[in-house]
């Protein structure tokens, strides 16, 4: 049924494609916003761009890796507690993903972030299904259409 890797090695994996996600993303990001904040001059743009690039797309996989280790761990571990692999899972873990992240800012900045991440993990879980679901029925369609037609 699920093709990653076992839960050790999974928050690794999750970990490091965190990281590369975040540094390509950050690098974009930031990258554009240093051109765009730059004086004129193509230049002083690219110079601009790149230093933003080496200052900040590094800080920004790091972050997107802390989230990406501590969802895994989370996942893992619900995992392990409940014996089964379930969307619950994923939504269980982004919410606490998302309060453990910010817990050194208090009760009220902690449950907030961790309503914004089990909805955004229960989204993302909701669309999952529904595409998986969408592309079964389709696949049932062409395969009953086939059988017609013999």
């Amino acid at each position: 049924m699920d093709n990653r890797e076992p839960c050790p090695w999974r928050i690794v994996e999750d970990c490091g494609a965190a990281f590369a996600m975040g540094a390509i993303g950050g690098s974009i990001f930031h990258g554009i916003k240093g051109v765009r904040n730059a004086p004129s001059g193509y230049s002083r743009r690219l110079n601009s761009g790149l230093t933003m690039i080496r200052q900040k797309a590094t800080v920004t996989g790091a972050n997107f890796a802390a989230w990406g280790g501590m969802f895994s761990v989370c996942d893992c571990t619900l995992a392990y507690i409940r014996q089964k692999e379930d969307p619950w899972n994923s939504i269980a873990s982004g919410f606490i993903t998302g309060g453990l992240l910010q817990i050194r800012q208090g009760p009220a900045a902690m449950f907030g972030a961790a309503v914004v991440g089990g909805l955004i993990l229960g989204m993302i879980e909701g669309v999952s299904m529904a595409m998986s679901r969408i592309s079964g029925q389709m696949v049932l369609n062409e395969q009953m259409s086939a059988h017609q037609q013999q």
